[in-house]
C-alpha cells in the first residue's frame, strides 16, 4: 500500500509545485555570493508579493517602529532569511490554498497552519534560536501533505481523517491504513523542491521528533512539533487535554512552568490574529486564550463530573453484580457459595483468635406435604418469609444463607453455644407461634435447627467438621420429632447430639 501510493503521489498531476519566483529566491539565497540587489529585483517583479511582504513587515507582528516602504529595505533591515520565508510561505500559501479540498475541512486546515507557524515561530523567539523564520515556515507548511493526500485519495482520505480522535492521532491513522504519514509526505514535497534541510527535516518529522538524530535539526523538529500541539488548542478550543498536553511538554522539553507558558499562549494567540490577515486566514470572531482557558477549565469540570457519575454508577453496578452473584435469588438470602466463603474465613479467624464460632443449620419441616398441598408458589413464599424472619434476626456480623432446598443456614461470629442455642430456641418459637397465611390458606410452619460451636478446646479441625456437627444436631432434632432445637456437645473422646 505504501509504495503503491507513493507513486500516485509521484504520478499526480495536481501535485503543488513550488512558484518560479519563490523558487528564483531560494537559488539565489543558496549561493556562495548571495547578491540582496538581485534578490530585491526578482522580489519586487511580482507587485502583488511585494505588497504583501511589505505590509508584513509594516505590522506588528514584526514590530518594526520604522516604516519600511521597498524590498531592499526590507532585506537590510529583516535580513535575508525572514524575506525568503516570506517569499516562499506567501507564494506556496497563494497556490495550496487555490486546490479545494475533497475529504475534510479546508478553513480549518489553513487556521491550524497560521497557529502552528506563528506558534513555532514565537517559542523559537523565546528560546533563542536564530532560525525562527525557519520554524515559522516549517510550521506553516508542515501539513501539506494532508493537501497531497486529499488530492490524490479524495475521500478515501476523508475517512482515514474522521477515524483519527484528533489530529494529535492523525499520523497513528495514516499510518495504519495508508502505509504512511502527511509528514512523511510533507517531506518528500519539500525535497521535491529542493527546500533547505531546516525545512525539509521539521516538515517530514514533526509528528516524531525523537527520531531525528542531528541534534541541531532536532532541536528545531522539536519546536515544530509542539508547535503542532499548540496549534490544539486554538483549534479545539473547548477541549481541556491540549492544553494540559502543551503545559506538560514545554515543562519538559524547555523547563518552562505553567505561567509562562500560559503567557506565551497568550501571545501567540495575539500574534496569529496578525498573521492570518497578511496570509488571507479567516479566524475565528472573538477568539482569545483567555477565553479558550475558561472554556477548557469548564470542560475539564464537566468531564471531572461525568467521571466521578459514571465511577459511581460504575461502583453501584459492580455492587449489584457483586450482591446478585453471592444472593439467591428467593429469599435474598446469601448463596451457597457465598456462605461456604463467609464459613471458611470466619472458623480460621476464630481458631486464629481463639474466639467462638455458632452454626445454625435450620430445615423446614415437612415442607414436601406444603408443596405438594399448596403449590410450589405457595412453598416458595414460605421460604420467602423465613427468609425474612433470619434476616432480621441477624446481626450485623452474621450471615444468613440459603444452603440448599428448604435448609437454610445462620453463621454467628464471636457466639457462644448458649447464645447459640438460645437465638435457635427464639426462631423456632417465632416461626411455630405463627401461621402462614397464603392466598387464603392458613399453613403451620414449624422448623427444625441443629447447633454446633466452635471454641477453643473442641475438636474441630475445619469448617467442615463444624458443618458435619451443625447437620448431625440437625439431624437429631428430626428425629426426636421435629420442631427442635438440637445443640451438638463436643466430648474430648467422643462426639455426640444431646
Amino acid at each position: 500500500m505504501r509504495e503503491q501510493l507513493l507513486e500516485r503521489i509521484r504520478q499526480c498531476s495536481a501535485l503543488p509545485s513550488l512558484p518560479s519566483i519563490a523558487m528564483e529566491v531560494l537559488n539565489l539565497a543558496q549561493k556562495d555570493q548571495v547578491d540582496i540587489a538581485e534578490i530585491a529585483r526578482v522580489i519586487s517583479r511580482d507587485a502583488a508579493l511585494s505588497s504583501k511582504i511589505l505590509r508584513t513587515v509594516n505590522s506588528s507582528f514584526y514590530g518594526r517602529s520604522r516604516a519600511v516602504s521597498t524590498i531592499s529595505h526590507a532585506l537590510v533591515i529583516l535580513g535575508l532569511q525572514s524575506v525568503r520565508t516570506l517569499v516562499l510561505g506567501f507564494s506556496l500559501v497563494g497556490n495550496l490554498s487555490k486546490k479545494r479540498s475533497r475529504g475534510f475541512n479546508h478553513l480549518v486546515f489553513w487556521r491550524r497552519s497560521i497557529y502552528a507557524a506563528t506558534a513555532a515561530r514565537t517559542l523559537a523567539a523565546q528560546l533563542n534560536v536564530a532560525q525562527a523564520e525557519e520554524c515559522f515556515l516549517a510550521g506553516l507548511l508542515m501539513d501539506i501533505g494532508m493537501l497531497v493526500l486529499d488530492q490524490v485519495l479524495g475521500e478515501a482520505y476523508g475517512q482515514v481523517y474522521e477515524q483519527a480522535s484528533s489530529h494529535e492521532y492523525l499520523g497513528e491513522a495514516e499510518k495504519r491504513i495508508l502505509g504512511l504519514t502527511h509528514s512523511e509526505v510533507s517531506g518528500y514535497l519539500a525535497q521535491q523542491w529542493n527546500l533547505p534541510a531546516v525545512l525539509v527535516v521539521p516538515m517530514g518529522n514533526h509528528h516524531s521528533p525523537d527520531a531525528v538524530s542531528d541534534p541541531a535539526l532536532s532541536d528545531l523538529t522539536g519546536i515544530v512539533s509542539v508547535a503542532a500541539r499548540i496549534a490544539d488548542v486554538f483549534i479545539d478550543e473547548a477541549a481541556a487535554e491540549p492544553i494540559a498536553a502543551v503545559r506538560q511538554r514545554c515543562r519538559q522539553r524547555y523547563g518552562m512552568d505553567e505561567t509562562s507558558c500560559d503567557a506565551m499562549l497568550d501571545e501567540i494567540c495575539r500574534l496569529t490574529k496578525e498573521a492570518a490577515p497578511l496570509f488571507d486566514v479567516n479566524l475565528a470572531a472573538g477568539t482569545s486564550y483567555e477565553a479558550i482557558l475558561k472554556k477548557a477549565n469548564e470542560a475539564l469540570v464537566e468531564l471531572t463530573l461525568r467521571t466521578q457519575q459514571e465511577a459511581a454508577s460504575l461502583q453501584i453496578l459492580n455492587q449489584k453484580l457483586q450482591q446478585q452473584a453471592t444472593t439467591d435469588a428467593l429469599t435474598g438470602l446469601a448463596n451457597r457459595a457465598a456462605f461456604d466463603k463467609f464459613l471458611e474465613e470466619h472458623f480460621a479467624a476464630a481458631r486464629r483468635q481463639g474466639r467462638p464460632l455458632s452454626l445454625l443449620m435450620l430445615d423446614l419441616d415437612r415442607f414436601k406435604s406444603i408443596n405438594d398441598r399448596f403449590g410450589h408458589p405457595c412453598g416458595d413464599q414460605v421460604l420467602r418469609r423465613l427468609g425474612r424472619l433470619l434476616r432480621g434476626t441477624a446481626r450485623s456480623t452474621d450471615l444468613a444463607a440459603r444452603y440448599g432446598g428448604e435448609e437454610l443456614a445462620m453463621v454467628l461470629p464471636n457466639t457462644t453455644r448458649p447464645t447459640a442455642a438460645a437465638i435457635a430456641e427464639s426462631i423456632r418459637a417465632t416461626v411455630a407461634a405463627r401461621p402462614m397465611v397464603i392466598d387464603g390458606n392458613t399453613i403451620p410452619v414449624t422448623v427444625s435447627i441443629g447447633v454446633a460451636t466452635f471454641e477453643p478446646g473442641t475438636p474441630f479441625a475445619s469448617a467442615a467438621h463444624l458443618l458435619k456437627a451443625a447437620d448431625l444436631a440437625l439431624y437429631a432434632a428430626k428425629n426426636s420429632g421435629r420442631n427442635k432445637v438440637k445443640v451438638f456437645a463436643a466430648k474430648p473422646s467422643s462426639s455426640a447430639a444431646a
